[in-house]
């Protein structure tokens, strides 16, 4: 499973949470890693103004490098 940082931009990929999401880039907000309350889905935020942060698992988020 793919590490992320609090502030990493991501790409994300996929998301069972919110479709219209896939395709656009967002900060993931964890400062730690998922635990069982998120069923180990990491939080991404700013994502757009019209869609709320998400929960996506790691296999549905790629680091953007920026």
């Amino acid at each position: 499973m793919p590490q992320f940082n609090a502030g990493d931009e991501v790409e994300i990929t996929a998301c069972e949470d919110d479709p219209r999401a896939v395709g656009r880039t967002g900060r993931i907000v964890d400062e730690v890693e998922p635990g069982p309350l998120t069923e180990g889905r990491w939080t991404v935020n700013r994502i757009s103004l019209l869609i709320g942060p998400v929960l996506c698992h790691a296999h549905e988020l790629r680091k953007t490098g920026r």
